[in-house]
């Protein structure tokens, strides 16, 4: 795929992938089970588009943060204008465009790929599968286990959500500009089952647990010392790191039934 050079914006941290057979394959992994619609993150220059648009039977939409390329897709793919949202995805909201059950793809910037992971999360119950491209090492944290360091709050909440499956490897050449570092394609698929706590203390819990990771959970999770019988909940004299994800699911009842 030639890419003109003129298109690439530093300050958005693009990189566009121009290998169209690692684009069907990435696109080839959406399920298309439970849902109806695709929501593209960044599409730049369609390369996963093209792919998408070949199912009839789910609708796509396209949301993209850059002026330029938005007006590069509505002339490339004129069919699909009014389903092109020109949004930071971070401040989009499902609602706006009235979805309730969809997937997300996309080739994820490396400077925001967390906070797409977390936006992500924070929707959640619409978001029944994702299929995207991180930086190898974020999808290592992503797919980490207790006790290893690289077991963090993203691990967590990922895992209490989703199905996480790692994909396959892709290369630097094979982007423009060319990447230093190797990136990776996770699918993640919704649960099915509900968690039994409350979903905004378990995010609580688990950013306050791992932001003092290196203590015991008695001297991190402060904030929860006016509850009652704090001393009794389990798991305390364990570090953030030790706690498996259904732990921190019991650690987080555990504090709820005690406020």
């Amino acid at each position: 795929m030639q890419i003109d050079k003129s298109i690439f914006r530093k300050k958005f941290a693009q990189y566009f992938l121009k290998d169209k057979n690692i684009a069907k394959k990435i696109v080839n992994n959406l399920s298309f089970k439970n849902y109806d619609t695709v929501v593209e993150i960044g599409p730049g220059l369609g390369i996963l588009t093209q792919y998408l648009l070949n199912n009839p039977y789910h609708q796509v939409f396209l949301i993209e943060i850059d002026k330029k390329l938005i007006s590069f897709l509505k002339k490339t793919f004129p069919i699909y204008n009014h389903r092109i949202i020109h949004k930071d995805f971070l401040k989009w909201n499902p609602k706006e465009s009235n979805l309730h059950k969809f997937a997300v793809i996309g080739n994820f910037p490396y400077n925001i790929s967390s906070q797409i992971l977390f936006h992500i999360l924070e929707y959640n119950q619409y978001i029944q599968e994702c299929i995207g491209m991180f930086q190898k090492e974020l999808v290592k944290r992503i797919i980490s286990h207790k006790g290893k360091k690289t077991y963090g709050i993203l691990s967590v909440l990922i895992q209490i959500f989703y199905n996480v499956k790692y994909l396959f490897t892709v290369k630097e050449h094979v982007f423009f500009p060319r990447t230093n570092v190797k990136s990776a394609v996770i699918s993640l698929k919704r649960k099915n089952e509900i968690i039994s706590c409350n979903k905004n203390l378990l995010f609580q819990c688990v950013k306050t647990a791992f932001n003092q990771r290196r203590k015991k959970l008695k001297n991190s999770l402060q904030l929860f010392k006016h509850i009652s019988n704090f001393d009794k909940i389990p798991f305390l004299n364990k570090r953030a790191e030790e706690l498996s994800v259904n732990e921190f699911i019991q650690l987080t009842k555990e504090i709820e039934i005690r406020k």
